[in-house]
């Protein structure tokens, strides 16, 4: 509360973009017709079937692990709840999904703090991340998105606050949610390594003015970071256990995430162009017949298959934006609701460049992040919707890039002033 007092301005303006977040998104879903896609409807069945059977089963009606279960198990609750109080399930879900949405803006802010340590980064990607589109259009998707988006953020945060701390508690918290984030969507599981990794690089090569005592030796400060990355693998671990136990005892096989390995073929036809016949499939399982077509692409193919594996894939996935499961009439909150995602994708770049080269900077978890995400995605088949849960960190780093350049012209501005 004292800070609040000291902080009125700041604290109205944090008050302000909420309520203008909150009305965009009221607003949003009030105002259209929603869409189902395919996979809600496949998921409304997975839960009737789990509900009515006992069976959870996805697409088919024996128990598999084609899908993680937290999606699935968040709509079950949704529907139970829904029941109880006598409405239609899917608006119940879309409207908690709004004030999902509306936490996440709170750990993109926190996130933003942490990363650049400038508050006024955190708060323009705040108001940026509050009017960006595919953040509202999302919560009218019953689809794993708006979910994987708030748990992927309060994972990072809680990483991000683990390694300035270097506390065991804080690792085993970040992860608790890291593990949490994968039941909901399955391929931000090996995010933790590539960070500690990048984070003991940090901490062996800290300039002398960081330390405050002695310099300790690189293998004791392996010795402290290994120990907390593998507390934040083990509750990572802990947390995925019962749906390890329960792939198992169901199916007789342990399936670390998800059995669904359709996305990875798919990845494998240059501009999506599923008439290629490269390789017939004879027989073969999707694994296999997906690596007789890299193996053929990338040798009969070679140009076509690194173009399409490169600037192509990444061209499909970051050049438009996540339209959610899609609405009549299309709801624009301002005009030219594209080109700034354009502008922040693109003015991202910048950023990047600039942290690979100082990688010391604690900022530079948001871009090993970004980096991770796009090679792991360069491998399945590009859609939009890969775009949007690493989109708040291009807003921050965007942000950060503003307000940088704002900075310098009222440096620039005063001192011109000064000389006169």
């Amino acid at each position: 509360m004292d800070w609040l007092r000291k902080n009125k301005a700041w604290t109205i303006a944090i008050v302000l973009i909420f309520l203008l977040a909150g009305w965009l998104r009221a607003d949003f879903l009030t105002s259209v017709t929603h869409k189902v896609s395919h996979d809600t409807v496949y998921y409304d069945e997975m839960v009737h079937r789990l509900l009515d059977k006992g069976i959870y089963a996805y697409k088919e009606e024996v128990s598999n692990a084609r899908v993680t279960p937290g999606y699935p198990l968040f709509m079950t609750a949704m529907y139970v709840v829904a029941d109880q109080i006598n409405v239609e399930p899917f608006p119940l879900i879309r409207w908690v999904q709004v004030l999902v949405s509306l936490a996440t803006l709170v750990l993109i802010y926190m996130i933003a703090l942490q990363a650049t340590r400038n508050k006024w980064v955190a708060i323009m990607a705040l108001f940026v991340s509050a009017i960006y589109h595919p953040f509202i259009w999302a919560n009218g998707a019953v689809l794993t998105e708006t979910l994987a988006l708030f748990f992927l953020m309060g994972y990072l945060s809680m990483q991000l606050y683990a390694f300035r701390t270097q506390r065991k508690r804080d690792a085993a918290l970040a992860g608790l949610l890291l593990g949490i984030t994968v039941l909901v969507r399955a391929e931000f599981l090996p995010l933790f390594v590539p960070l500690y990794g990048v984070f003991l690089l940090q901490q062996w090569y800290r300039s002398k003015t960081d330390l405050m005592v002695s310099r300790p030796s690189k293998w004791a400060i392996f010795k402290k970071v290994a120990l907390l990355g593998i507390i934040t693998g083990l509750c990572l671990s802990a947390t995925m256990l019962p749906w390890w136990i329960r792939n198992v005892v169901s199916l007789n096989e342990f399936v670390v995430t998800a059995s669904q390995s359709n996305p990875f073929k798919a990845g494998t036809y240059p501009d999506k162009d599923y008439t290629d016949k490269i390789v017939e499939q004879n027989g073969m399982t999707q694994d296999e017949y997906a690596w007789a077509r890299i193996k053929a692409g990338f040798t009969q193919q070679t140009w076509k298959y690194v173009k399409w594996y490169t600037v192509g894939k990444l061209k499909y996935t970051y050049t438009h934006m996540f339209f959610g499961s899609g609405h009549s009439p299309l709801y624009h909150a301002y005009p030219k609701v594209a080109s700034l995602h354009v502008f922040i994708i693109y003015s991202t770049i910048i950023p990047l460049l600039a942290l690979v080269w100082r990688w010391r900077h604690p900022a530079a978890m948001l871009a090993v992040v970004i980096i991770i995400m796009t090679m792991i995605r360069l491998v399945f088949v590009p859609e939009y919707r890969y775009n949007f849960t690493v989109m708040p960190l291009f807003i921050i780093l965007s942000s950060w890039l503003g307000i940088y350049i704002l900075q310098k012209i009222g440096t620039f501005i005063a001192q011109r002033k000064t000389a006169r």
